[in-house]
C-alpha cells in the first residue's frame, strides 16, 4: 500500500473527480500539502482523520468555497480548480455540508424545491427522493429546523439529490445524529454509491469503511495512508492517525 502518492488503479478516463497537489491555507496558516485524491466513475471513496486533519477544508477546496493556491481539481477531465458551485452542479457535483446545509425557516417541501431550481434535465425527482428517505415525506409541511438531527441530514441529502449528481460529497452525514439513526443513514448512502460516485467525510470509521471501496488518511493535512477499505481497515497505523 502506497502512503504518499494517493492514486488508485483507475485510469483518469475512468475519474470523476481528480485533485493533484492541492494546497491549501487560511491566511498564513497551511491546511493541507500537496493532497493528491482520486474518485473513479463507478465507486464510493472515504476521507478519514481526526478533528483538524483538513477533511473539511479539503472538500471546500474540491467545490470552491476555499481557493488553494497551488494544484488542481478537474470533474469529468475538465479543470474546475477557479469554477462556482454553479458550474460544477453542471458539472455533476452534488456538495451537502457538514453545518447549514438546509434552511431552517424554510418546509421540507420548500426546501426541497430550492434543491430542484436550476437543476439540469434528467435530473433527480421530489418521488425518488422521498421514497429514498420516506420520513421526509411525512414532514413536507414541517419547517426544517423542527426537525430531528438526522432528520434534517436526510432532507440535506435528498435536496442534494435533485441535481441527479455523477458524484456526491458529503461532509459529516452522520454527526449529531442520534444512533439509532445512523444506521438507516448508512444504509440510504451504501445503496447511493451503487448509482453514482460518493465521496464521504465521515467521523464512524467502521461506517465509513464500508460504505467506500476506497479511503483516504488525512494527518495534519498530508495523506499518510490510502489504498482500497479492508486493507485500511487493518493497517497497524490506522487508529494511530485517528486518535483525538
Amino acid at each position: 500500500m502506497k502512503q504518499s502518492e494517493g492514486s488508485t488503479s483507475h485510469g483518469r478516463d475512468d475519474r470523476v473527480l481528480d485533485v493533484r497537489g492541492l494546497c491549501t491555507r487560511y491566511g498564513t496558516s497551511q491546511v493541507l500539502f500537496n493532497v493528491d485524491l482520486h474518485v473513479p466513475s463507478h465507486g464510493s471513496v472515504a476521507v478519514l482523520g481526526r478533528n483538524g486533519a483538513g477533511k473539511t477544508t479539503l472538500l471546500k477546496s474540491i467545490v470552491g468555497e476555499v481557493k488553494p493556491f497551488r494544484g488542481a481539481v478537474a470533474v469529468r477531465g475538465r479543470e474546475c480548480t477557479a469554477a462556482h458551485t454553479e458550474q460544477l452542479v453542471r458539472l455533476g457535483l452534488g456538495y451537502v455540508p457538514q453545518d447549514q446545509a438546509v434552511f431552517g425557516g424554510l418546509t421540507v417541501a420548500e426546501n426541497l424545491r430550492v434543491g430542484a431550481m436550476g437543476a439540469p434535465r434528467g435530473s433527480g425527482t421530489m418521488d425518488q427522493v422521498l421514497a429514498m428517505f420516506p420520513k421526509l415525506g411525512r414532514r413536507l409541511s414541517q419547517r426544517a429546523a423542527t426537525l430531528s438531527g438526522g432528520e434534517r441530514k436526510m432532507l440535506a441529502i435528498g435536496r442534494a439529490l435533485l441535481s441527479d449528481p455523477a458524484l456526491l460529497l458529503l461532509d459529516e452525514p452522520t454527526e449529531g445524529v442520534w444512533i439509532a439513526v445512523v444506521e438507516e443513514i448508512a444504509e440510504r448512502l451504501i445503496a447511493l454509491a451503487q448509482t453514482r460516485s460518493v465521496l464521504l467525510v465521515e467521523q464512524h470509521v467502521d461506517l465509513a469503511l464500508r460504505v467506500a471501496d476506497y479511503a483516504y488518511v488525512l494527518e495534519r493535512g498530508h495523506i499518510v495512508l490510502h489504498g482500497p477499505s479492508d486493507e485500511i481497515r487493518h493497517h497497524p497505523d490506522l487508529y494511530r492517525y485517528l486518535a483525538p
